[in-house]
C-alpha cells in the first residue's frame, strides 16, 4: 500500500507536506524494496529521455524541453537512489553468502544489510511515488459541498455534523476556510435547524489534494433524537470535493480557452436574478440580490443568495459553476480511463454516488469502505482530530494504489 495523496511532494505547501509525510506511515507495498518491473522500465525510459533533453538544452535553451526536464528530474533522482541502494543490497548479500568471505567481514556486512534494506525500501517508495501523475487540481484550494441524502431530518442533522467535523479538521491542521454557502431546510442560516446545503471553501493551497479522499456518500447509523423506541436508523449525506478557482488562481488564464476544463461559453448559461428568500428584513423584500445560473448543456444549476450584493452573489455563483463543470469534466475522463483499464486491473471509481464511509454511533466505530480501515474513536473523528487524519491518510493510500495499478496496466498495454 502506498499511502499518499495524488500530489508531488515538491509542489506542496508546509501544511500539505506535513499531511503527505504523515500518510507515508501507512505504506507497505514498497517496504520489501521491490518496484514492479513495468514501473522500473518506465523509470529507465524516462532517464534515457532525460539525458537526451539535457544534451539538447546544452546546445540551446528550449522552453518545452526545459519544462519536461523539470518534470523528469525527480524521477531520475529517485531512480539513481534506488539503483545505489539496490546495488548495495546485492553486494552485501553476496559477501554474506560467499564462503571465502572473512567471518569478521561477513559479520559487518550482516550488520549493514538491515539498514541498507531499509534504505532500499525508502528508495522504492520514493521512486513509485515520483512516477504517479500529479492530479491537475491537487495544488488548488477546494470547495467541500455537503448535502443530506436519504434519511429525512436525521440525514440533514448528520450533514450538519459533517460540516462541523470538516471545519474542526481545517482549524486543527492550519487550513484557512470560509463559508461560501450555508442553508438549513427552511431556507435560512438559522442555527440548530437541520442542514439543507453547505459549501466550505478551504482556501489554502494543496487543499484539493488533501480533501479529495472525502468525496462520496457518508452513511450514519445511530438512534435519532426523535426516535422513541430506541431503534437504530440509517441515513446518509453526500460530500463533493471541487477545485476552488480564486481570484489569484493560476488557472484564471484558462477561463477563455475552449480546451480548458474551466471554460464555459457564457451563451450557454441562463442568468436569473430574484429576491432572496428567508430572513433578512427589508433588504430581502425589496432587492433582487439572489442569483441563479443554469448551464443548459449539462443542466447544472447554481443558486447564490448569501451576500446582500447581487454582484458578489453573481461572482460567487460563476466561480462555483466553473468548479462544478471542471470537476464533472475531470470525473468523466477518469471514468473513461477506468473503463479502459477495468478489464486489466478492475479499477473502481470513487465518486459522489458511492458509499465511502460508515459512522456507527452505537459501536463508536468508523469504517472506510475503500481502504478498509476501521477505527473506534468516533468522537475524535467527529471533532476533526487525529483519528480522522488517520482515516483520510489510509484513503489517500488507497488512491495511490489505484494510480500505481493504472500505471502498471498502461505499461502492460504498450507491450
Amino acid at each position: 500500500m502506498i499511502s499518499a495523496p495524488w500530489v508531488c511532494c515538491n509542489c506542496l505547501s508546509r501544511t500539505g507536506k506535513t499531511l503527505f509525510r504523515r500518510s507515508l506511515r501507512y505504506q507497505s507495498t514498497a517496504t520489501s524494496g521491490n518496484v514492479p518491473k513495468a514501473l522500473l522500465t518506465r523509470a529507465r525510459d524516462i532517464a534515457i529521455e532525460h539525458k537526451v533533453l539535457s544534451e539538447k538544452l546544452a546546445n540551446g535553451f528550449d522552453t518545452r524541453a526545459a519544462k519536461k526536464l523539470g518534470e523528469y528530474s525527480p524521477i531520475v533522482n529517485a531512480l539513481g537512489k534506488w539503483d545505489k541502494a539496490s546495488e548495495s543490497v546485492t553486494e552485501l548479500t553476496s559477501l554474506i553468502h560467499d564462503s571465502t568471505t572473512d567471518s569478521e567481514l561477513r559479520s559487518l556486512a550482516a550488520d549493514d544489510l538491515e539498514e541498507t534494506r531499509a534504505q532500499l525500501a525508502a528508495a522504492s517508495q520514493s521512486l513509485i511515488t515520483s512516477l504517479v501523475p500529479v492530479h491537475p487540481f491537487a495544488h488548488l484550494p477546494c470547495l467541500l459541498e455537503i448535502r443530506p441524502g436519504a434519511g429525512g431530518s436525521e440525514a440533514a442533522i448528520f450533514a450538519g455534523d459533517l460540516f462541523r467535523m470538516y471545519l474542526a479538521f481545517c482549524n486543527g491542521n492550519g487550513f484557512r476556510t470560509g463559508i461560501l454557502k450555508y442553508e438549513n431546510i427552511n431556507g435560512t442560516s438559522e442555527a440548530g435547524v437541520p442542514l439543507s446545503e453547505a459549501i466550505i471553501e478551504v482556501e489554502s493551497d494543496d487543499a484539493y489534494g488533501v480533501f479529495r479522499c472525502e468525496a462520496g456518500v457518508h452513511r450514519v447509523q445511530r438512534v435519532p433524537a426523535t426516535e422513541t423506541k430506541g431503534r437504530t436508523h440509517t441515513s446518509a449525506a453526500s460530500v463533493h470535493v471541487l477545485p476552488s478557482l480564486q481570484d489569484n488562481s493560476s488557472v484564471q488564464e484558462d477561463f477563455d480557452n475552449p480546451e480548458s476544463d474551466y471554460y464555459i461559453d457564457q451563451k450557454e448559461v441562463k442568468v436569473e436574478v430574484m429576491r432572496a428568500s428567508g430572513a433578512g428584513g427589508q433588504h430581502v423584500n425589496k432587492t433582487e440580490s439572489a442569483v441563479r445560473l443554469t448551464h443548459t448543456p449539462t443542466n447544472t444549476v447554481v443558486a447564490m443568495q448569501d451576500s446582500r450584493s447581487q454582484h458578489k452573489n453573481k461572482e460567487a455563483a460563476w466561480a462555483l459553476l466553473r468548479s462544478r463543470i471542471a470537476q464533472s469534466r475531470r470525473e468523466k475522463r477518469e471514468e473513461e480511463m477506468a473503463n479502459m483499464r477495468r478489464s486489466v486491473i478492475g479499477v473502481a471509481k470513487m465518486g459522489r454516488g458511492d458509499k465511502v464511509r460508515t459512522y456507527n454511533w452505537g459501536q463508536q466505530r468508523v469504517t472506510d469502505h475503500r481502504s478498509g480501515i476501521t477505527v473506534h474513536g468516533l468522537d475524535d473523528v467527529m471533532e476533526g482530530g487525529q483519528t480522522l487524519s488517520k482515516v483520510m491518510d489510509s484513503v489517500r493510500g488507497w488512491l495511490m494504489e489505484r494510480d500505481v495499478e493504472a500505471l502498471i496496466a498502461e505499461e502492460a498495454e504498450k507491450k
